[in-house]
């Protein structure tokens, strides 16, 4: 499969790019950036042409990783997708539902195969406990917690205009539901958002298997605090899922994996662009009780 990436910020340059470049079942053919001269600079290390005109990217590939904010990244998933190309996305899939429902309505018309980027979802150990979590009953409650240190240390995402817009609850806040969300079933509703320091912000939700669960979301958290820990508690007593031994660029070759299995196949991948609108609808309604809130 001939891939082009579509990004040239932090994230393209430590995860995507590498990634692709390894992967022995993709052709890594090019790169788009909205700065040509970026684009240049991310593809010359791996021999790959530097396109300055999307479209023109398009017509050489089979798919394209999206390594872009979440605003851009909508319109040119839609985009690529009529364009018959395979979709490998990054998460949030976008900041709006209904710039998320066109992504995943592009995808179901064209009929190509879509992979949202959910790092924890593709991570051998994490991936492992969920499914393993997912076929027993009886979970009474969860407790997710995503404390980042983004913008409390010197992480290149500090920087990020929609990081500092949105904060926690759209960045990390979609981890934490696609972890959940296997386990315990659909968000049936946001019972509760509350702010925290920062861009902390805390979330009590229901879900469809009758559980309920916190999350506790947080890009400002002191570095010494940081962390990540989803906990489980049910007829079956409590585990705690393990900590991931793999990187995030071999977290995305198994993503890259599942988009090639789907392309084959024809049959969905469950982290694909319906999956991600479901995401971003849960994220919406959250955001609009912290908004009710804060009145």
């Amino acid at each position: 499969m001939r891939i082009g990436l579509l990004g040239t910020g932090p994230w393209a340059r430590a995860v995507y790019a590498p990634a692709l470049a390894g992967h022995p079942g993709l052709e890594f053919a090019g790169v788009w950036g909205r700065r040509p001269e970026a684009a240049d600079s991310l593809a010359r290390p791996y021999d790959v042409t530097p396109y300055a005109d999307v479209d023109a990217l398009l017509a050489d590939v089979d798919a394209v990783a999206v390594a872009l904010p979440p605003s851009v990244q909508a319109p040119l998933a839609v985009r690529a997708a009529r364009a018959g190309r395979h979709l490998l996305l990054d998460k949030p899939l976008a900041l709006s539902v209904a710039d998320a429902r066109a992504v995943a309505e592009a995808v179901e018309r064209a009929g190509v195969a879509s992979v949202v980027f959910f790092t924890t979802r593709f991570q051998k150990e994490q991936e492992a406990w969920i499914e393993e979590q997912a076929a027993v009953a009886g979970w009474f409650t969860a407790r997710a917690q995503w404390l980042g240190a983004v913008f409390t240390s010197d992480s290149p995402f500090a920087a990020s205009p929609w990081r500092r817009e949105k904060g926690a609850l759209w960045d990390v806040g979609p981890h934490a539901l696609s972890v959940l969300m296997p386990v315990l079933g659909d968000v049936t509703q946001v019972v509760a958002a509350g702010h925290g320091p920062g861009d902390t912000v805390h979330l009590v939700l229901d879900h469809a298997a009758g559980a309920s669960s916190t999350v506790a979301l947080s890009l400002t958290a002191p570095p010494a605090a940081a962390g990540t820990e989803y906990e489980l508690r049910g007829e079956s007593g409590v585990t705690v899922m393990p900590t991931a031994a793999e990187d995030a660029t071999t977290a995305l070759a198994r993503a890259a994996d599942a988009l090639l299995a789907a392309a084959a196949t024809g049959r969905p991948h469950p982290c694909d662009a319906a999956f991600g609108l479901r995401v971003t609808e849960i994220l919406a309604a959250a955001e609009a009780h912290l908004a009710a809130d804060a009145e």
